[in-house]
Order: structure tokens, then C-alpha cells, then sequence
């Protein structure tokens, strides 16, 4: 029998087999993670064609700029940064070396100057453009010797993805036609679409290498970061430019005028944003009224010693609509008298009218007892008579009563706001005083049938006491749509809208209704008179009719529907962004309208 030899095996080499068994270990589970990242990260297919490529379910292709107009304007590329696509934007600077600039500047000017001359001596008309590369080339060597610019390679690529060959090409033709108008030239990546896409991952590696040269002056024109013109050095933040991040700052009072209309469904955020505006607008010196019908500017007021006046029939505020300002404008081709005769014209309609209209006989009738009561208070055409104590809405009722006519009949039914049901707040001198710089008139607590009489006379005090001293002021009228639904509370709300400019004053128009805000001619003719817009998410039946009012992109319109709260499209002038609204935390606790922050 043979025995078997035992074999030995030292402690060393077991400690080596193990950490050998360890590390083998680590590495596969390094794999393994990987791997796993890998598969995270990247697409599950990538089909690259001559001129365009798809990346999983995204169509996708690269353009690149090959040439370049004389002189850039600076921001020139902001149309593309805020452009509402999807798209990636690489540019590679490289600096050159000045003397070899230097130099090569040097042998192309012999070449232009000698083509100059060999044309002039052969009698041809001269080449303006010739010149002209002459002069710029002169004109950068000069630059160069003495250090005031610097010379650059400069490539700029865009890669744009869309969901369907159909809509990359829509896409593709808008950019194009973004930097043509511009006479900036682009071409599609033909066979080259692999390096287009790695040159605007950001990897920083330029695989295509079309570059152009450019000065310092010229490179400096391509800053991406701007807001598309809607940031300023003075005014107020507005929120956040949802396309760069950049900051919304806005001075209202700089446009052609400071209306701003705002258009939003309930709970999407239009209280909470005005209401920052007019806090943020009170730190530069800017007066606040406020017209309030849901008790929704309480807390603010309270929070910045404002005057909070409540009108009910309960309350001892008095509104005398007979009140007369004290200067006019003289470009209103009138007295003051004629100007309120006109104002009360419509304010009666409303009170009398309701659902009828005021026959000719008795609008006739009104104008004369509206004449005759003023008359009888000692106010004439006269400027001097106009510091008389004025009348009140009594001695108009008492007019009509005596007067021949239709006038009883007209008495019958303006008797209710003398000493019927709505006796007391509209029929007695006025005992208020707006001289704050935030005023709230809350109309909560008024009936449905009188809040726009309350509104409607409420607007015409306001306006008096703007046309009379005239300051920064913001006039914000909530839940507009109510003084929309009667014609001529919505003529007297355009009016103001069309005036305020000239007397320091921006009105802001609220409104959730905006099927029937933009159904009536005035809600559109207040709308064109507003440099202003932000459009919050809205209804889908809104969108549509936004749309066509503000020409919106099909992007946009699936947006304006979907928005979260707080963010939707602002407008300022010829220009609009996606805008985020943004409150400190000090702000969001005085100006929360929900119910469960408060």
C-alpha cells in the first residue's frame, strides 16, 4: 500500500489566497456598479443617419454656424437661448496668438490693398465690399498692436430634439429662420451627426471643428445669459425666467404705460402674485389701492399700516358720487363738472337700468336733473364754484320728483339707494380719506346687485383724488369680470385704463372669468391698453381663447393648461417669458390665501 504525502500549506499563503479571493471580489462589484450606472444613464438605442440621429424615442439633430454678418448686436442670441424647445448649445472659444494674427493681418491687407489697385488701374467700378474688409482689417491691426482686443476661434453648435421627424423639422426651420433674420448662416451636420452630438454633450471635446474668427468685441456679443429684455436695473422682482434662470426685474412705469392685466383660474396663484407685486412696488415709494370683493387684502394691509375701508350697508363709510376733483386735465377739452356729468351718466344707467335700458326720453330727462341738482348746490361750469360743499344722491331724487316728464318715474326707482334697501352708503357726503400708501375698499360684505355699483363708484372717487394729486400709484381691481358684465361700467373701466398713463397711475385687472372678460369689446380694448400681461394656468376652454388673443405657440397652449401654481407667461412689452413667482418666506406668510397657512 502507498500512503498519501500530506501536504503543507504556510499561514502566508493562505492570507494571500484570501485577499487575492477579496480583491477579485471588490473588482467584480465595482463591475457590477458599472454596469449598472451605464445602463441608468444612457439610452436604450442610439441610431445615428447622415443627417440626423435618434437617441431611444427622441429625434435628434446638430447644426452648426458657418457664417457671420459684418457687426453682431449684443443679446443677438437670446432668441435662440429663450426660444420654448428643446435644444443643447455648445461654443468653443479658442484665443489665438496675437502675433500671428498680426502677421496674417498683414499679408491679407497687401492682398486687399494691391486687388484695390489693380481694380483702379483697370478703371473698374469700385468694390464696396473690398473696402470695406480693407478698413475692418486696418482697423483690428491697430486694435491688436496696442492690446485693446484679442483675437478668437469661435464655434457655435445646436443640437435640437423633437419627438417626430416632422416636428425636428419645424424646429429645425424655426432656428434657422431665428438666425437668418440676423444674417447669421447655419447647415445641418451632414455625416457628421455622431461628432455633432458629442460636441454638445458636455464633455467640453469640439469633434467638428467649424470655427470662425472673431475679436473680443464680437465674442462678447455671445453672453448666453440674458432674460430676454425683461430685466432691468431698477424696478421690482418678478419671479424667475423659467428658460435661463435668470432674474425678472421690472419697473412697470418704464413701458408706454403701467396697466397690467392678469388672467388666471381660481387657486393657480393671481392673488398671491399681485399682492407680491404691490408689497414689493410699496418699498420704492409706489401707492397701493385695492379694490378687494373677498376680503383677501386684510392680512397685508394690517401688515403694513395700511387703511383697510369696509363698505356694507352696516358701516359708516359714506362714497358721495357727486364729488368733484379738484384740477382737470386740460386736455380733456372740458370743465370738471362736465367731466362727472358724465361719469354719474353711467353710474346712473347702471343703478336705474338692471336689465332695461333708459329710454331716450328718460336719459334726457337724467341729464337735465343731474345739471339742475348740481346747480341748485351752487355748482356751475364755473372752476371757482367747484370748492362748494357738492350735492348728494337726495337732492337728485328730490329733482326728479318735482321735475316734469319722466322724471317721478325715474325717482321711483333710484328712491332704494335714497332711503330704501341700499339708503346711506352712496347717498350721503364722504367721510373718507385715502391718504396712505396702501388703501384696501372691501366690497364683501355689499349684495351681488350692488357690488358693481360699489366698484363702479369706488373707481370713480379713486380717480378723482388721482387726478387731483398726482403720484406713483397702482390701482388693482380684483374679480374685474363683475364690472364687465354692464356696458357702462365696462366703458368707464377702458377709460380709466386709456388715461391712467397721463396721471402717474397703473391699473391692474384681475380676473378668472376669461370667457367673458375677452367675449366683450372693452375686456379686449383693456387688454391691447395693457403693456403688461401674466397668464396663469388657465381652464382648457381659456386656453383657446388666449390663444388667439396672445398668439401663443401650440408648446405654450399645452402649457397654460398644466402649469403648477405660481408659474405661467409673463408678458412686458414685445417680449414674454415662462415665469416662476417667487416670495420669501416673509413675504409667503403675509400674503398666503390658503386657507390652511393662515
Amino acid at each position: 500500500m502507498f500512503g498519501k504525502k500530506n501536504q503543507q500549506i504556510s499561514p502566508e499563503d493562505i492570507a494571500a489566497r484570501q485577499k487575492a479571493m477579496e480583491l477579485v471580489e471588490v473588482e467584480n462589484t465595482f463591475k457590477r456598479g458599472m454596469i449598472s450606472l451605464r445602463d441608468t444613464i444612457s439610452p436604450s438605442s442610439l441610431d445615428i443617419q447622415s443627417g440626423h440621429f435618434r437617441l431611444g424615442t427622441k429625434y435628434a439633430t446638430t447644426i452648426y454656424v458657418y457664417g457671420y454678418p459684418r457687426e453682431l448686436s449684443t443679446g443677438w442670441l437670446s432668441y435662440l437661448i429663450n426660444i420654448d424647445e428643446v435644444i443643447d448649445i455648445s461654443m468653443f472659444i479658442y484665443p489665438v496668438d496675437t502675433q500671428i494674427v498680426l502677421n496674417n493681418l498683414r499679408k491679407k491687407v497687401s492682398q486687399l490693398e494691391a486687388s484695390i489697385e489693380i481694380n483702379a488701374e483697370k478703371g473698374k467700378v469700385r468694390d464696396p465690399a473690398l473696402e470695406s474688409a480693407y478698413q475692418d482689417a486696418e482697423e483690428l491691426r491697430d486694435q491688436l498692436q496696442v492690446g485693446r482686443e484679442r483675437f478668437f476661434r469661435f464655434g457655435l453648435y445646436v443640437t435640437i430634439y423633437a419627438d417626430s421627424m416632422d416636428e425636428l423639422k419645424d424646429i429645425r426651420h424655426k432656428i434657422e429662420s431665428i438666425f437668418g433674420q440676423q444674417m447669421v448662416y447655419t447647415k445641418v451636420a451632414s455625416s457628421q451627426q455622431e461628432q455633432g452630438l458629442n460636441s454638445t454633450l458636455p464633455q467640453m471635446t469640439d469633434q467638428l471643428r467649424i470655427q470662425r474668427n472673431m475679436n473680443t468685441g464680437a465674442i462678447s456679443t455671445t453672453f448666453p445669459f440674458t432674460s430676454a429684455d425683461l430685466s432691468q436695473e431698477r424696478g421690482i422682482l418678478y419671479g424667475i425666467n423659467m428658460h435661463n434662470n435668470g432674474l425678472v426685474i421690472f419697473d412697470r412705469f418704464t413701458l408706454e404705460n403701467a396697466n397690467m392685466v392678469v388672467f388666471a383660474k381660481s387657486g393657480a396663484g393671481k392673488s398671491f402674485t399681485v399682492k407680491l407685486e404691490a408689497l414689493r412696488s410699496m418699498m420704492i415709494g409706489t401707492e397701493i389701492i385695492i379694490i378687494d370683493p373677498e376680503n383677501e387684502y386684510e392680512k397685508l394691509a394690517e401688515a403694513v399700516g395700511g387703511s383697510y375701508i369696509s363698505l356694507s350697508l352696516n358701516s359708516d363709510i359714506r362714497i358721495n358720487p357727486f364729488d368733484l376733483p379738484r384740477v382737470i386735465d386740460a386736455d380733456d377739452g372740458d370743465d370738471s363738472l362736465r367731466a362727472n356729468l358724465i361719469t354719474l351718466h353711467g353710474l346712473l344707467r347702471l343703478m336705474l337700468g338692471g336689465g332695461d335700458k333708459l329710454t331716450p326720453e328718460e336719459d334726457s330727462d337724467l341729464d337735465t336733473a343731474l345739471i339742475d341738482t348740481y346747480s341748485r348746490a351752487g355748482i356751475t361750469s364755473d372752476p371757482l364754484t367747484h370748492n362748494s360743499r357738492p350735492p348728494v344722491m337726495e337732492d337728485l331724487y328730490d329733482t326728479l320728483l318735482h321735475m316734469g316728464g319722466t322724471g317721478p318715474r325715474l325717482a321711483q326707482r333710484l328712491r332704494k339707494y335714497t332711503t330704501g334697501t341700499f339708503a346711506g352708503i352712496f347717498s350721503q357726503q364722504s367721510n373718507i380719506d385715502i391718504n396712505n400708501q396702501m388703501v384696501v375698499f372691501n366690497i364683501r360684505d355689499l349684495e351681488d346687485e350692488l357690488r358693481p355699483v360699489a366698484m363702479y363708484i369706488t373707481l370713480s372717487h379713486i380717480w378723482n383724488i388721482t387726478r387731483t394729486d398726482q403720484r406713483r400709484r397702482m390701482l388693482i381691481v380684483d374679480e374685474a369680470w363683475q364690472l364687465m358684465k354692464y356696458e357702462d361700467s365696462a366703458n368707464f373701466l377702458f377709460s380709466l385704463a386709456k388715461r391712467a398713463r397721463k396721471y402717474y397711475l397703473g391699473i391692474t385687472t384681475i380676473t378668472q372669468d376669461v370667457e367673458d372678460f375677452m367675449g366683450s369689446r372693452m375686456g379686449r380694448a383693456i387688454v391691447a391698453n395693457s403693456s403688461m400681461q401674466l397668464l396663469l394656468k388657465q381652464s382648457v376652454s381659456a386656453v383657446e381663447v388666449l390663444s388667439d388673443v396672445f398668439k401663443l405657440t401650440e408648446a405654450e397652449k399645452t402649457r397654460l393648461s398644466g402649469f403648477p401654481v405660481g408659474q405661467g407667461l409673463f408678458f412686458a412689452g414685445q417680449n414674454h417669458v415662462h415665469i416662476e413667482i417667487a416670495s420669501s418666506d416673509t413675504e409667503y406668510g403675509l400674503i398666503t390665501t390658503n386657507p390652511m397657512e393662515r
